[in-house]
């Protein structure tokens, strides 16, 4: 099959624009990088790397819906639900992992206090949820335990 210039050209375009978009869109158009949180290796210092302070109050307006036993811990399904007011941002650390930092949620204004996700855990321990509304740090946590370990184990 032969080739035209036209066509060439305009394939070459294409995958140009595409690698071009594959290297810069992510670093411009994604959220800010955490890098320090996911290097921490304790629930204190995550803390202290996401939100410049590792105290948190304990708040029983923060629902975990997470199982009691988790038969695959690399598959763990978890729910963060709260009704304190002008949230700001959720995380969810999971205390034994080796990387306790699992995620962390940025919220728009008017956002319901409320995220669901998969997450990964090593082994058994507590799964915390830790909120920022209206300037303040608050907590919760919920025991889980992993039956096959999703960390490698």
């Amino acid at each position: 099959m032969r080739l035209s210039r036209r066509t060439f050209l305009k394939s070459t375009l294409a995958g140009s624009v595409l690698a071009l978009g594959a290297t810069l869109l992510p670093r411009t158009l994604m959220a800010e990088w955490p890098k320090k949180a996911f290097e921490a290796k304790s629930v204190d210092d995550t803390l202290t790397a996401l939100f410049d302070s590792k105290e948190a109050e304990d708040s029983d307006k923060i629902k975990i819906d997470a199982p009691d036993i988790a038969e695959n811990g690399s598959v763990v399904k978890v729910e963060i639900s709260t009704e304190l007011e002008k949230v700001e941002s959720i995380a969810i650390v999971a205390e034994k992992n080796p990387i306790p930092l699992v995620a962390q949620f940025t919220l728009g204004e008017n956002t319901l206090g409320f995220v669901s996700t998969r997450i990964k855990m090593g082994e058994t321990g507590k799964v915390i949820a830790v909120v920022k509304a209206d300037g303040k740090l608050y907590k919760a946590s919920k025991e889980v335990k992993v039956t096959v370990g999703g960390c490698g184990g």
